[in-house]
């Protein structure tokens, strides 16, 4: 009989086991992707597939026969190759980052440099390390960080500059025009004000227009000599009607 006993780090136990009298299999609380690698009968080997550091802990191999019973432990620790990243901070100067390896990566620079690595813990047990270039010389250009790790070593390479202030002199400058323009346009406005206050105070009073009672005959009198005219015309025409009616030989009496 041969049986595997998993003590994983994270989960509970499980148990694969094999009853060569029976020619049987039986799995106790395993996941899927733990299994015999071959036919138990012939080789008792245990595979894993996809490992992961849920994986981690102690394997052992219980072996029951007729010389005797024998029993082998594993511990199984999972490696994390880091993921290698560079980048230039605000100050110009070369950053390399190790994310997430197992155990911590370790960083060198090709050029000498007084950097400090920073090491930051995950929950899951990776490590993650910082580390900034600072060159003694201002001369350097490009810049080659390696990480060293059980799980292999890996380089990059990063060239930074010095920070360029006509990045923040040019929003500045066209802040401080706009202000200015505002400003000028506001002075406009208050001496545009305070000149048609000073108008309408200086502003002499309107008098009303004086009447005379010239006026008022100059007014009149188109319309009497109007009426003078129209009563002449009447008359006229009243002296005719009364000489057509009277009888021959008289006149009318002027």
């Amino acid at each position: 009989m041969v049986t595997w006993k998993i003590s994983p780090k994270v989960g509970g136990p499980c148990t694969l086991g094999y009853r060569a009298a029976q020619n049987k299999t039986d799995r106790t609380n395993c996941s899927d992707s733990m299994n015999w690698k071959f036919r138990p009968d012939r080789d008792p080997a245990l595979e894993i597939w996809q490992v992961g550091i849920d994986h981690e802990g102690n394997y052992t191999c219980e072996v029951v026969a007729t010389e005797g019973n024998f029993h082998k432990t594993y511990h199984l620790t999972v490696l994390v190759p880091p993921r290698l990243t560079m980048y230039c901070d605000d100050h110009g100067n070369p950053v390399c980052k190790a994310t997430a390896g197992k155990p911590a990566a370790q960083i060198l620079w090709v050029l000498e440099s007084n950097s400090t690595p920073k090491e930051e813990g995950h929950d899951n047990g990776t490590v993650t390390v910082l580390s900034t270039f600072t060159a003694y010389s201002t001369n350097v250009t490009n810049t080659t960080c390696i990480v060293s790790h059980p799980a292999g070593n890996q380089s990059m390479t990063i060239a930074c500059h010095p920070p360029d202030n006509n990045g923040f002199i040019l929003p500045v400058s066209i802040t401080l025009c706009f202000l200015s323009i505002i400003i000028f346009m506001a002075v406009i406005y208050y001496f545009k004000l305070h000149s048609d206050r000073l108008c309408l105070k200086t502003k002499p009073p309107e008098t009303a227009p004086t009447h005379s009672p010239q006026d008022d005959t100059m007014e009149v009198e188109p319309y009497t000599t109007y009426v003078q005219k129209e009563n002449v015309i009447y008359n006229s025409v009243s002296d005719l009607t009364v000489g057509q009616n009277l009888p021959q030989g008289l006149s009318p009496a002027t």
